[in-house]
């Protein structure tokens, strides 16, 4: 099973603030032990909203939108893919995420699950996704 953790922007990230040195540190000792674990399979910040883009479908046009976005707290600073057996130990994971906040600080991270092919019902689209080899 394939989950993600998702790091939620701070008003402080957004503003292009990066982390301090000993979070930077603990995030390195985090992904380590998951990689020893051969459960980690991706790990990454992401630059503000203001350095991103953003499509929008309206009535059928697609409108382009150069960042900042909405407010902090809908977006997204970086994330870490796990695979790992179960849910439970998805869980188990996401509560030895260093605080992105600091200690005692107030941050917020959401674990969810990715998608498999075989959550999707058989047909040539999903053909095509497993012919990528990319799931």
């Amino acid at each position: 099973m394939r989950f993600m953790i998702i790091v939620k922007a701070s008003q402080e990230s957004e503003a292009g603030a990066m982390p301090e040195d000993s979070m930077v540190a603990a995030m390195a000792e985090f992904h380590e032990q998951l990689a020893n674990a051969g459960a980690l399979l991706d790990a990454s910040g992401l630059q503000p909203s203001a350095k991103g883009w953003r499509i929008e479908y309206r009535d059928g046009e697609q409108l382009l939108t150069d960042g900042p976005f909405s407010e902090a707290k809908e977006l997204i600073a970086g994330y870490t893919l796990i695979k790992v057996a179960s849910r439970e130990e998805a869980l188990a994971w996401t509560q030895r995420f260093p605080n992105p906040g600091g200690p005692g600080g107030n941050a917020e991270i959401e674990v969810r699950q990715l998608f498999e092919l075989e959550d999707f019902a058989p047909g040539e689209g999903i053909q095509r996704f497993r012919a990528l080899g990319t799931v």
